[in-house]
């Protein structure tokens, strides 16, 4: 772990914790290794960067203890980007599934419309939307926009989020636009971070701590292999709805509910990132957005009124484009061809979710609130109960 000394406009230094991607990932154990079941076959690295050229980059904010001090901190939160096409201006079809508004997803109006992505997307807390939206079409300015090429001077960048104010001075708006061009530069592919980390800092999930997980599954069509990846913020959900392989861990364990001092916690949110190469129209995708439904009730949740759940699914296999920019052509499955596709999300959406469970470790937040891991030990004595661990 490396620590950065910053100060920011009002002079308040803050020190930023900066997690190394690969070394730190590598240590912690995820859900199959606790011996949790889940069906399908995975990629390499069991995450959205399984999906050729995708890359996945972090910036994470943690600074300061105790009383709430709006400005000062403490602060517990961060940014996400994810870059479906890498360090590029290329476009992919994408669609968007919204199964409870209670949150914010920018440029939807233009996914809509276009059925096309282009750029970074961003995740982060809910009060930091703007600064990420805007940086991200200022990184993508400065990274694009050549000659006659000016159409993305700004873009239309899609940045969703999460509320962290449990944990976080989120009125604090300690996410600037420098951090974002951070954790784009350095987005990578490979092994992805979990838990406590980027956009997911200091969110919490079935009241315990929660943040960010991923998941991938292959499969094949017509004799071809395809992938896909399942990236989600996870901030929902009540203790006794938890479920873990069908097995009501929630109810179960009794320990470890967060200390919440006069505060009461409203149901957070969840933002889902499904990406594959599976050739796929933007109609199709849309399919495949509400297929995530499926995998977060797996996991017990009925999606309190107060929570967000928004989800994107997007196809790395772009159209061609003529070079007058007169006609596309697109080369797509067939729906008929679409269940393993369906089936893919949603066990990689469920094993997103654990995982980020299992990864998120303990965190104290504003006024000494407190959210504790799911443990570990008891995880896996729950599961032998039930006769559902898997050596």
């Amino acid at each position: 772990m490396i620590y950065q000394i910053i100060k920011n406009e009002k002079n308040y230094t803050y020190r930023y914790l900066i997690l190394t991607l690969n070394s730190y990932a590598q240590t912690k154990p995820r859900a199959r290794d606790l011996g949790v079941p889940f069906d399908g076959v995975t990629g390499k690295n069991n995450a959205i960067t399984d999906v050729p050229g995708i890359e996945v980059g972090y910036k994470t904010l943690i600074e300061g203890n105790g009383k709430l001090e709006p400005g000062k901190g403490p602060v517990r939160t961060g940014v996400t980007v994810i870059l479906p096409k890498g360090k590029t201006s290329k476009n992919y079809p994408i669609a968007w599934f919204n199964l409870n508004g209670d949150g914010e997803m920018t440029g939807i109006a233009n996914v809509e419309d276009y059925g096309l992505g282009y750029g970074p997307i961003g995740i982060t807390n809910t009060n930091s939307v703007g600064t990420v939206r805007d940086a991200i079409g200022e990184w993508s300015y400065k990274k694009f926009s050549e000659g006659d090429f000016i159409d993305f001077s700004f873009g239309l960048p899609i940045v969703a989020e999460t509320w962290d104010g449990m944990l976080n001075d989120i009125n604090g708006f300690h996410v600037k636009k420098e951090h974002v061009w951070e954790a784009l530069d350095n987005a990578k592919g490979g092994i992805v971070q979990e838990g406590n980390v980027g956009g997911g800092t200091g969110m919490a999930l079935y009241h315990y701590k929660g943040g960010n997980g991923t998941a991938s599954r292959t499969f094949k069509i017509d004799g071809k292999e395809y992938t896909l990846g399942v990236f989600i913020q996870a901030n929902f959900g009540g203790r006794n709805d938890l479920m873990i392989a069908g097995v009501p861990v929630g109810k179960e364990i009794k320990e470890y509910k967060p200390i919440l001092n006069n505060q009461k916690r409203k149901d957070g949110s969840a933002i889902v990132i499904v990406a594959t190469d599976a050739p796929l129209l933007p109609s199709q995708l849309e399919l495949v957005a509400k297929r995530v439904t499926h995998g977060i009730a797996r996991t017990g949740t009925f999606s309190n009124d107060s929570s967000g759940e928004i989800f994107l699914a997007l196809s790395t296999a772009e159209p061609v484009t003529n070079e007058k920019g007169s006609l596309q052509t697109w080369n797509v499955l067939t729906k008929e061809q679409l269940n393993p596709i369906f089936k893919a999300t949603v066990q990689a959406t469920e094993e997103a979710i654990i995982n980020t469970l299992v990864a998120a470790e303990d965190m104290e937040g504003i006024n000494n609130n407190k959210f504790f891991g799911l443990p570990h030990d008891i995880l896996q004595e729950i599961l032998k109960k039930y006769n559902r661990y898997k050596k």
